[in-house]
């Protein structure tokens, strides 16, 4: 990673410039030349303006090829259970909609997968803000979470949260089907059902702690906290910045539920 140091605008300018973001795109006069535009997320300060910027995927073909891969393999975890196959076919795609980004966020995690973002070209930021106007007519479009800076902190605060429990092959299978089977999700048939599933993911990753960490009793409680932390991270965010490059405009979920319906040949 580069040093990539900006000068904040944000308390300097706000009064003089009510514009301030698109004052700071025409008189920047700071280290964000050409050849400057991969982050640092230790070398920033967290000003609002700062963790606001949009950013988007470094190497964005390898990247989302490899995000990709993990994204099929969570559907494949999915199959595989049979305690999910043999669910309503209503229960399982809600499941899915509801527990993909989740899981997906794991299995970043679990392949060690890193990546870098780098700063939206201005021209593509001058243009959202001539459309900020007609955007903000469309409800659909703001309820999109964008690619900022701080939505990329978050995603990696989870994934070093993660990383540092150096969690094994056996706590990611059971932790997964303990975020999988969420008797919350609304509309399900078999709520009951999913929720003792759900109770014995817990129960046996509990014990697989046990036998691993006899000596950390704080292990348990600490790694489904570190899952629910998950839920922080957006759908539509992960969608923008691993997918849509990819996909374009077509809806994932979609191409989620053909994957997981899609019969074995």
């Amino acid at each position: 990673y580069i040093y990539f140091y900006t000068d904040c605008y944000c308390t300097e300018f706000r009064d003089r410039h009510p514009h301030a973001i698109l004052f700071n795109i025409l008189n920047r006069k700071d280290s964000c030349g050409l050849g400057h535009d991969n982050w640092d997320y230790s070398g920033m300060h967290n000003c609002h303006c700062e963790q606001r910027k949009l950013v988007c995927l470094r190497n964005s073909a390898s990247t989302c090829q490899a995000a990709s891969e993990v994204l099929v393999k969570t559907i494949h975890f999915m199959k595989s259970l049979p305690s999910f196959h043999h669910l309503p076919c209503i229960d399982q795609l809600l499941l899915l909609q509801s527990c993909w980004a989740p899981l997906f966020v794991l299995g970043l995690a679990q392949e060690h997968m890193v990546f870098e973002v780098t700063d939206i070209p201005t021209a593509s930021i001058l243009r959202n803000l001539l459309l900020n106007h007609q955007k903000r007519t469309n409800e659909q479009e703001t309820d999109d979470s964008p690619t900022t800076l701080q939505a990329v902190h978050n995603l990696n605060s989870c994934l070093n949260k993660l990383w540092s429990l150096d969690l094994t092959a056996k706590e990611y299978a059971y932790l997964k089907g303990a975020i999988l089977f969420n008797p919350d999700v609304s509309g399900l048939m078999s709520c009951k059902h999913i929720e003792g599933l759900q109770k014995e993911s817990q129960r046996v990753l509990h014990e697989v702690i046990q036998t691993l960490h006899p000596n950390d009793h704080g292990r348990f409680t600490c790694v489904l906290l570190t899952a629910s932390s998950l839920r922080t991270v957006a759908q539509s965010f992960v969608t923008e910045l691993f997918f849509r490059p990819v996909i374009g405009q077509t809806d994932l979920l979609e191409l989620l539920t053909e994957i997981l319906f899609r019969k074995n040949i």
